[in-house]
């Protein structure tokens, strides 16, 4: 299962995540560094909630105004003694402000009793509209991304906190030795709950962007993260890392489509209100508030600052609609500033970025997380760079190799504001923390959770989930093996394994090991030897064969395994991020175990005879190709973590007859593309074409044998009602395409909105064609076949039940009539996603 790999030990990121989740304990509140008040404003007469009231400080420009529910939240670091609330019509009411402390005011406000001579009001058009259209007109003179060409400094400060924490378990034993961390509490303004810092990082970059041709290029010249030494993390906390253009007609967050507040079809998602006017940094402006038009759209709600002339926006506040259709996610909060830095050009100078993760649905109750990044960006200029070659280097984001190694003073003379005490002590608790004895070891119980592996000193025992398995070849299978940690080295990796069936009675074996030549871009030595069983056909997210689900939720029994003894060693040549070549040899021999048979029509005996292994040595190329693609790197794997445009790979191997006792000359060409986009607001689509060419007289298992899944567990990459070798070909087209619409129907049932299952549909295509020279020279056996007409799935499916389980029906369109197949299944699996 991906999910093991994904959460491995040799990604940094791991680490990170232990840490927040060490963290996940006690609640008290401490000494606040600035005046943090947070509330809401109803009416005194009717309990209702009242919007667009001004919130400030007295005698000072610090202020907000309430949102829809009536809520409103801000800080000062400046003292103030009063905190006013006015609205017309509404006496206006103070509160008394204590210092440097978080507090709650929640303020009544009684209606004023006027008597006014009768007015006769017309309809007209909403004002706030009218503003919006003139906004929408003049996006592109005002979009920040559709300037011809720029330059500029950015500051990132990205920041986790622990929060919500309870005080039964800063007492636990467990907690014991971590106590002395609660001295850094802090209170969010957001929704009052007590946090934790844990996790801090900033990087000074420099930025270039080119709009024709395209080009948008980040320096990371300095970064510091808390306990943490790794350039590609650095990656993910510049200032590129989430970008949030409100100018663009949907942001997408968490893979969703969020429609912008200025949507060029805005008025289709959004009620609009004019609610204010007022001069900002000598510049008058409207203040127009909004909410979506329909419940649980994935849209915001909050307001924004027109300037009056240029119909620019000044200033942004918005947050993710409470009832919306995203898991993990309880708020996420977006702040913006923008100034004209010159006689036409607008540019974002300032954000922030709030969001409030939690696993459960109560997030009132249970721990989870806060992530804050902002953003400061200046020194701008619209001149080309000095060097012009920069548009042409071929990553978005390069790392300078000394970025990690800046002074304290190179900090302190760089940053635009200061950092805060308690900011400043979140580099030494994490420093603290990492050298710590026990620490480390509750972080290697959490990793072996996680990962599947138990590191203990230089080795890391696993992966558990296979230690027992069952199939019908070797009956009972035990199994035990790991890979060196990164104590050992994190050049070198070794791996291996020893299993036994216990039925067969036979030992299974693999030993390898991967040397990393250099990194960031990779240039990987790997080798192995692997002599065991293999299932042929299988699906890449597929269960592993020896995992120990994969006997039990089955719908045939697992009776067509080969016998694999394969040498195999590789060379893998990153030229950069997304774009690699890997060369392959391998010399594979294999068995005839199970079911299957090897029978192959010799022209001389005029009859077809059994073999009973098949040899190759194969030299195969590979390249890997994904534009703007991001990845996560650890010491030795690596995670692709987005991309959005499409991902090719393409594939080449050629057999080498008589080479170590090879018994056939072939050749093979694959090519796959894979892409994942959204569909406006309607969820996103995922689409898989695959295409290829076997040339060569071969037995069957030598060409495609076309992905079947015969247990009851979805694999998104495989035919799941097709059996295991149920179809082979010599040249092939393998389309898959799935939409999930993430609630875009069920979110319109009030009876099923609540649940926020999401809808998700999936079609699947397998055309082929084997040609007479392998059909006449291969006997196939019973239950196999050549693709004749197209084999077609589809399917329907319901997934966010429960937060992560996902059922599909799939049905079989075609060759029902084969024997042990079934015209429709249902299937099961785990997603955890946003």
């Amino acid at each position: 299962m991906t999910f093991f790999y994904k959460f491995s030990n040799k990604t940094p990121a791991l680490r990170m995540v232990f840490f927040t989740a060490l963290l996940l304990s006690a609640a008290l509140l401490f000494s606040q560094e600035v005046t943090k008040i947070t509330g809401m404003v109803t009416d005194a007469a009717t309990g209702e909630p009242l919007p667009f009231v001004n919130v400030y400080f007295k005698g000072s420009t610090v202020g907000v105004t309430s949102g829809f529910d009536g809520r409103y939240s801000l800080e000062t670091r400046k003292p103030a003694d009063s905190l006013l609330a006015s609205c017309v019509g509404y006496h206006t009411k103070s509160y008394a402000v204590k210092f440097q402390q978080f507090q709650v005011a929640d303020f009544k406000l009684a209606p004023v009793n006027i008597d006014l001579p009768e007015v006769i009001i017309k309809a007209g058009e909403n004002p706030a509209e009218i503003i919006l259209r003139k906004v929408i007109a003049n996006k592109n003179i005002n979009d920040p991304a559709k300037v011809e060409e720029y330059r500029c400094q950015a500051y990132t400060k990205m920041q986790f906190d622990v929060n919500n924490l309870s005080g039964k378990l800063q007492e636990s034993r467990i907690m014991k030795p971590f106590r002395f961390i609660f001295q850094q509490m802090d209170t969010s303004i957001v929704n009052g709950k007590a946090y934790l810092p844990v996790m801090l990082s900033e990087t000074v970059s420099d930025l270039y962007f080119r709009y024709s041709p395209r080009s948008r290029k980040e320096i990371i010249k300095a970064s510091k993260i808390s306990g943490i030494e790794n350039e590609s993390i650095s990656q993910f906390v510049g200032s590129l890392a989430q970008e949030v253009n409100v100018y663009d007609n949907f942001i997408t967050l968490f893979q969703k489509n969020f429609a912008s507040p200025i949507n060029s079809s805005g008025l289709l998602y959004y009620r609009y209100y004019l609610v204010d006017s007022a001069a900002i940094d000598g510049k008058w402006c409207y203040n127009i508030m909004f909410k979506p038009r329909f419940k649980q759209a994935t849209a915001f709600t909050g307001n924004l600052w027109v300037n009056d002339t240029t119909f620019a926006v000044k200033k942004l506040d918005m947050r993710i609609v409470n009832d919306a259709n995203v898991n993990f996610v309880n708020d996420y909060i977006i702040s913006q500033d923008f100034d004209k830095v010159s006689d036409k050009h607008w540019m974002l100078t300032r954000e922030k970025q709030m969001a409030d993760f939690n696993i459960f649905e109560d997030a009132k109750k249970t721990t989870g997380f806060y992530g804050t990044r902002t953003l400061v960006y200046s020194g701008h200029s619209f001149e080309p760079p000095p060097d012009i070659k920069i548009y042409t280097m071929p990553t978005d984001i390069v790392v300078l190799n000394n970025a990690v190694l800046q002074t304290d003073d190179y900090w302190l003379k760089t940053r635009p504001e200061m950092l805060s005490h308690r900011e400043e002590s979140i580099y030494r608790l994490a420093d603290t923390l990492l050298k710590m004895p026990v620490f480390n070891t509750y972080f290697d119980i959490a990793q072996m959770i996680m990962t599947g592996y138990y590191v203990k000193g230089k080795f890391e025992w696993g992966p558990y989930a296979s230690i027992i398995s069952a199939n019908a070849s070797e009956g009972m299978r035990l199994r035990a093996g790991g890979r060196t940690s990164n104590d050992f080295s994190k050049r070198l990796m070794l791996d291996g394994y020893l299993a036994y069936g216990l039925g067969d009675e036979r030992f299974k074996y693999k030993t390898g090991f991967t040397y990393m030549i250099q990194k960031t871009p990779d240039r990987v030595l790997s080798g192995s030897y692997k002599y065991d069983t293999e299932q042929l056909g299988l699906g890449q997210d597929a269960l592993r064969e020896d995992f120990f689900l994969s006997s039990l939720f089955r719908r045939n029994p697992q009776d067509k395994l080969s016998l694999v003894e394969e040498v195999q060693g590789s060379y893998k040549h990153e030229w950069f991020t997304g774009f690699s070549n890997t060369l392959t040899f391998s010399n594979r021999r294999l068995y005839n175990i199970g079911k299957t048979g090897f029978s192959l029509y010799d022209p001389q005996g005029g009859s077809y005879e059994p073999h009973f292994s098949l040899i190759t040595s194969e030299l195969c190329l590979d390249l890997h190709y994904g534009y703007r693609e991001k990845v996560l790197a650890g010491e030795f794997e690596r995670v692709t973590v987005s991309s959005q445009y499409p991902v090719l790979d393409l594939h080449y191997a050629y057999g080498i007859k008589g080479l170590f006792d090879g018994d056939y000359e072939y050749h093979k060409a694959q090519l796959r593309i894979t892409q994942w986009f959204n569909f406006l607001s309607a969820g996103w689509s995922k689409y898989s074409i695959e295409a290829g060419k076997v040339w060569g007289k071969l037995p069957y298992p030598l060409m495609k044998i076309h992905s079947g899944n015969e247990t009851f567990w979805f694999d998104e990459y495989a035919f799941n009602l097709m059996n295991y070798y149920e179809f082979v070909s010599d040249e092939y087209l393998n389309v898959m395409y799935s939409h999930h619409f993430e609630g875009f129907f069920l979110n319109h049932i009030p009876a099923i909105r609540k649940l926020k299952w999401r809808e998700v549909v999936q079609a699947r295509l397998a055309m082929g064609n084997t040609t007479n020279t392998n059909l006449v020279y291969n006997s196939l056996p019973v239950g196999t076949y050549s693709l004749g007409k197209p084999y077609i799935e589809l399917g329907a499916g319901i997934e966010n039940i429960f937060r992560f389980i996902r059922v599909d029906g799939i049905w079989r369109l075609t060759y029902n009539d084969h024997p042990n197949t079934s015209p429709f299944g249902i299937m099961v699996s785990m997603n955890f996603i946003f």
